[in-house]
């Protein structure tokens, strides 16, 4: 207990776990136990905030890192899942936003792993803020920067012990929001994943889209993008933007039959932007 007790006083002093917004972000933060996606895909978030494992022959990969506070939790389902979260080999991050992104710094410095995402997301990481031109740039909390990062252009590939796994730049919610799309197989049956970047238009409460073209032509971008990736299987950054919390709890009691696969994940989720997107539009019109 002594050691238990010893670790928790050192992280309230670790600058990399310091919590963010606490008060706020505990609406994401929810337990929701580990479980396995398909073939080698692991779901270790939050009902809130996505956090997805994928275990290669060569090492795991992460795809984001949720806030600070979540870090500890994140490593204590890789470790119930039978995994070391030590043997992280590559980080992915789906945007420089906090909620996303603000516990990379602390399991990329635990495990060794290099940091990945697209060139327009790195330095924002690295920094530990967004840009003026974010929407929520008034109201980002600012987080832990990340050093260990490299760039990857849209549609460039990573590869570990056997997976490969493909940038799909999806922006709007970010310049540098990225999905991440791979193959899972179970024996002879494969699926096709992708970890959705957020495509909604979040903003602080002075910021208007109708004042802002480009941003909504970057979010019409970006889902339009999602809608054409080949998908089986759709895990969107918030799990609550379709129905993955549901079919996770389903996959909890049986496996007889996966209810994440869709092979129309990918197009539905993102017409669920889309909507999101012109009712957005929709509400700052009717305001005038």
């Amino acid at each position: 207990m002594s050691g238990q007790a010893d670790g928790q006083a050192a992280d309230r002093d670790d600058p990399l776990l310091r919590p963010i917004a606490p008060a706020y972000a505990a609406q994401w933060l929810k337990p929701q136990p580990p479980v396995r996606l398909h073939g080698e895909s692991y779901y270790v978030g939050f009902e809130g905030l996505a956090v997805v494992l994928v275990r290669t022959s060569a090492g795991l990969i992460l795809i984001d890192g949720g806030v600070p506070q979540a870090v500890r939790a994140i490593q204590a389902s890789i470790r119930e899942l039978g995994f070391d979260p030590k043997q992280i080999k590559y980080i992915l991050v789906t945007e420089p936003h906090w909620d996303h992104a603000g516990g990379v710094a602390a399991l990329a410095r635990d495990s060794g792993a290099t940091v990945i995402a697209v060139q327009a997301a790195v330095g924002e990481l690295r920094a530990g803020k967004v840009g003026a031109d974010d929407p929520q740039a008034s109201i980002h909390e600012p987080m832990p920067g990340v050093t260990r990062i490299r760039g990857v252009r849209d549609g460039e590939q990573l590869r570990l012990g056997g997976v490969t796994i493909t940038a799909r730049a999806t922006p709007g919610h970010t310049r540098g929001s990225t999905s991440w799309q791979w193959r899972s197989c179970e024996g002879k049956a494969c699926a096709t994943i992708v970890f959705a970047a957020s495509i909604n238009p979040v903003s602080d409460d002075d910021y208007r889209f109708t004042a802002h073209p480009e941003r909504v032509a970057l979010l019409r971008q970006g889902a339009a993008k999602l809608a054409t990736l080949r998908c089986d299987i759709a895990i969107p950054s918030h799990p609550g933007t379709n129905d993955t919390l549901q079919h996770l709890a389903t996959l909890e009691r049986s496996r007889a039959r996966n209810p994440l696969l869709d092979r129309h994940a990918c197009r539905s989720l993102a017409a669920t932007y889309v909507q999101r997107i012109d009712a957005r539009l929709a509400k700052e019109k009717a305001a005038r």
